[in-house]
């Protein structure tokens, strides 16, 4: 019989977590938000690839009682790692599934009145938050629909705790954009104030994700439901908000350095040889890959810190590997770090550098970060 090993830390590629700067993050929302609004992180993604049971184990000893995640899955592995308080589901989930969310005593989202029908049948009292649709015009029924949403106050298995929209403009500064976001805010409120002039009251309210927060921070809610801004960075390199802010990066990804060996002229390197050596040149075989969540549109044009230094990616990345030119570098060794996101010495790559030169936005390039990156949260 097999006896598996102890585990060995940073042994091949791995992700660090500072959570004293989480609780900075956290801290700067609660000072941004208006004193009636309370955080309701989004740490759905495995929280934006940070490791959902380490983020909300962590915002759970900082005093957080509400989160939302995107499936029922994500809300049981919640539960699971111990995380109580209220975790509301922003997605759908099939009636197969609805025993988790009594047993697990989670808050569903109602995409609309049908689906609110096949949630009251189910026979059992589910917890719910109405999805109201002021145009983004994906879940949630709209906003002039009144007479369905509150049909759906009708349904007696049905605890209705709350009530929100989303916003899918309030990351721009454009006179359009803003115009755009002021109509959804106009709407859900006209929603919520017919609401209350019918006599239904007793719901909470939440419309804005971190940009909501961070462009509209006048607005007051009774939750914010904010996302990428809590792990410290924006969607893009160039976002300008109109807060007043200070996030710090939470999570820096780093793999080890498996030899070091030379490349000659006019050799080429790596699957479909698309780099070719004009000189001759030393280069670094790292243990990480597009299987851990390096985008393989870095292939011939991404870069790693290596003590301290740039080396820029060459050839294809890999399933599992990738290759830096360490030319320049004097002093690198089979063992020594290399860092995708993140600081080593003076130099810093942030994740919106990674995103841009990938063609794409932190949100995604974090959320891609693969299971089999161990998670290690630093003091």
């Amino acid at each position: 019989m097999y006896k598996r090993s102890s585990r060995c830390q940073k042994g091949r590629a791995w992700i660090e977590l500072d959570m004293g700067n989480l609780g900075h993050n956290v801290e700067q929302f609660k000072r941004l938000l208006p004193g009636t609004c309370t955080l309701m992180p989004a740490i759905k993604a495995n929280a934006y690839g940070h490791g959902a049971g380490l983020v909300g184990q962590a915002l759970s000893e900082m005093g957080i009682q509400d989160y939302c995640v995107a499936s029922v899955c994500e809300a049981v592995e919640l539960r699971e790692a111990g995380i109580t308080g209220q975790i509301l589901i922003l997605g759908y989930t099939s009636p197969c599934q609805f025993g988790d969310l009594v047993r697990y005593d989670l808050t569903q989202t109602v995409v609309d009145l049908s689906y609110a029908r096949k949630l009251n049948d189910y026979g059992k009292t589910i917890r719910v938050h109405v999805g109201i649709d002021t145009g983004m015009h994906r879940l949630g029924e709209r906003s002039e629909d009144v007479e369905n949403i509150c049909e759906i106050w009708k349904l007696r298995n049905l605890t209705i705790t709350g009530v929100y929209s989303h916003l899918c403009a309030s990351d721009g500064n454009s006179d359009g954009e803003r115009a755009f976001t002021q109509k959804q805010i106009a709407e859900f409120e006209a929603v919520v104030d017919s609401l209350h002039k019918r006599g239904i009251t007793g719901f909470q309210t939440h419309l804005q994700g971190s940009y909501g927060v961070l462009n509209y921070p006048e607005l007051s809610y009774d939750y914010a439901r904010v996302g990428i801004a809590l792990y410290g960075v924006l969607s893009m390199k160039n976002d300008k908000t109109a807060a007043d802010i200070e996030l710090r990066p939470v999570l820096s990804l780093k793999a080890r350095i498996a030899c070091v060996k030379m490349l000659h002229e006019n050799e080429a390197v790596g699957y479909g040889l698309t780099y070719t050596a004009e000189r001759d040149m030393k280069m670094a075989v790292v243990s990480i890959g597009y299987a851990d969540g390096i985008p393989r549109e870095l292939s011939n044009k991404g870069c790693a810190l290596v003590n301290g230094r740039r080396a820029p990616v060459i050839g294809r990345v890999c399933m599992d590997q990738l290759l830096l030119d360490v030319s320049k570098l004097s002093d690198v060794s089979a063992g020594d770090e290399a860092v995708f996101i993140g600081r080593s010495g003076d130099e810093e790559i942030n994740v919106c550098e990674v995103a841009g030169s990938a063609g794409t936005i932190s949100n995604e390039i974090l959320s891609r970060l693969g299971n089999r990156l161990e998670r290690m949260p630093l003091s």
